[in-house]
């Protein structure tokens, strides 16, 4: 890509360049993997030792118990990866109403935390597969270095303890909360010191005998025996069943490039679906930052999350395909619902059926690999099995309790999910590798970024500093303060509902960008991080 290389918005860093990468939300997990470049590994050995430092350097985002997603250019073919678990096998509509009850309409309710949100965690077989698959080092020699920092203890980052402080209070009744994660009876200061040996154990255990001792053996045990005694229902065979998915990725053309993200039970084909409606729309018409050029995506997003949110679910179940939900005929009827002068409340189009953090790597070699992982709302479930560091997500909490919705709880079953990492190509040869975290945002804050590289040639780290909004479940948005009072002013008189801005942590996502400077990898990349976390860019 061509980039015009200023930056008009304020910004924590500068874009970095490098043959070899990694860019990530803290600064000792992008260390971890540029460890694993330094001593010969590739981008995916970098990877998998940054997501094991990011599971304890940033466990607000991320754990053991939680879910992955991957997108892997191996050098020559891209990969997807869905390792993205299930409901357990106790799990039902029944199941819900007996424990929660029902709400003012009569259906189940459904719990944000606690076992009753748990699905089978994921990310321990991502990385068995990533590295059974692709890895070059010894996985007791990647995880390594997350298991000393968790040993010896390391200081807690700002954006990291900010989120820490303010979900304590939520969780700490939480089964096995307050034992691991609140020290002193509180969260951790910034700047304070956090061991967790549990935690160095655990990954010195998966280095020796890999998942097998997650999903069969001895923390398999714990993590079941633990349930038992608190009331969740994970059991022995839900977790010997799991297995992570190699996937194809799906795409959608847009100015000359192809963009690729996994297909669903994620939400990637929402950023497709706004991007193949922007495609019908001259943005550059329009400076970057106006009002104009924001309506048209907001729109766009506005009828790709109505379509999303309805048909979307594990796809075993849906009733309509990616490939229809992307048709050019039915994103041409779409895009002409779009006012240019007036927002609009668009309904599904499709015939109706029946905490996260994102690591980007690239080696001189060419590999190129985009992962997040997440445990989704911060800190997850908020279930963690005492002396282990395991940290339970709480994707389930991502299902259905309508019994008519594709997306509806069933044992078995693969909640809708908000991970998504995503890659860009052009003829067939790799762009970049990246991703945007933070739950509903990450569609809306790719198509975003990728909008103003690609339509207004933003260089990355620009990309990555500009003000955000994000589109909420009732059209309303969040808008970051950095946003031109006039811009807000003129989005107002369209119709557009503005709220005030929320957690930059989440509602505005954290994202990791890393462009190859040419079709040869020998040229190098440039990387981009996300200063709304605690991120960093680093390489040789």
């Amino acid at each position: 890509m061509q980039f015009d290389w200023g930056n008009p918005y304020p910004s924590t860093a500068k874009p970095f360049f490098a043959r070899n990468a990694v860019a990530t939300s803290h600064p000792l997990a992008a260390q971890a993997g540029l460890q694993m470049l330094l001593a010969g590994g590739n981008a995916v050995d970098a990877a998998l030792a940054t997501a094991a430092m990011l599971t304890v350097v940033e466990p607000v985002s991320c754990g053991f118990g939680g879910d992955a997603y991957a997108i892997v250019w191996d050098g020559h073919t891209l990969h997807g990866l869905n390792a993205t678990g299930v409901a357990p096998r106790a799990w039902s509509l029944d199941f819900f109403r007996a424990r929660h009850g029902t709400d003012a309409t009569g259906l189940a309710q459904q719990p944000m935390r606690g076992w009753d949100s748990v699905t089978v965690p994921g990310v321990v077989s991502a990385w068995a597969e990533m590295h059974r698959r692709f890895g070059t080092l010894p996985l007791a020699d990647i995880l390594e270095p997350a298991a000393v920092i968790a040993e010896r203890g390391h200081l807690i980052a700002p954006a990291v303890a900010r989120k820490w402080t303010e979900l304590a209070p939520v969780l700490e009744q939480q089964p096995g909360f307050a034992q691991t994660f609140m020290p002193h009876g509180r969260a951790p200061h910034m700047g304070e010191k956090f061991h967790s040996p549990g935690h160095a154990y655990t990954l010195r255990l998966l280095g020796r005998e890999g998942a097998a001792a997650f999903y069969e053996g001895e923390l398999a045990e714990r993590m079941v025996a633990f349930a038992r005694e608190t009331g969740g229902a994970l059991d022995l065979t839900d977790l010997r069943e799991h297995r992570a998915e190699w996937v194809d990725t799906i795409s959608r053309d847009y100015r000359g490039y192809t963009v690729h993200e996994l297909p669903p039970n994620g939400q990637g084909i929402a950023a497709l679906i706004a991007l193949g409606i922007l495609e019908r729309f001259d943005l550059r018409a329009w400076p970057v930052d106006s009002a104009q050029s924001q309506h048209l995506q907001i729109e766009a997003m506005k009828l790709a999350f109505s379509d999303v949110y309805e048909l979307v679910g594990d796809p075993r179940c849906m009733t309509v395909s990616p490939a229809e939900m992307l048709d050019d005929a039915y994103l041409d009827a779409r895009a002409a619902l779009i006012d240019p002068h007036r927002a609009g409340s668009p309904a599904p189009g499709l015939p109706k059926p029946g905490g996260t953090t994102q690591i980007s790597t690239a080696d001189e070699r060419g590999m190129m690999v985009s992962l997040i992982q997440s445990n989704y709302r911060g800190f997850g479930s908020g279930v963690v099995v005492p002396a282990t560091g395991i940290s339970f997500q709480n994707r389930g909490a991502g299902f259905s309790m309508d019994p008519k919705s594709v997306n509806v709880v069933r044992a078995g079953k693969r909640p809708f999910h908000t991970i998504m990492p995503g890659f860009l190509m052009r003829d067939g040869n790799p762009v970049m590798s990246f991703g945007v975290v933070g739950a509903e945002v990450q569609p809306q804050a790719h198509v975003q970024t990728l909008v103003r590289m690609l339509d207004y040639g933003q260089q990355p780290q620009a990309a990555c500093d500009a003000p955000r909004w994000k589109l909420n479940r009732d059209f309303t948005l969040d808008v970051e303060s950095a946003v031109n009072p006039g811009v807000l002013r003129d989005l107002q008189e369209m119709g557009h509902t503005l709220k005030p801005h929320g957690d930059q942590h989440v509602d505005f996502g954290s994202g990791q960008f890393i462009s190859r400077l040419s079709d040869n990898p020998d040229h190098g990349y440039v990387v981009a991080t996300d200063g709304r976390r605690d991120g960093r860019a680093v390489g040789y």
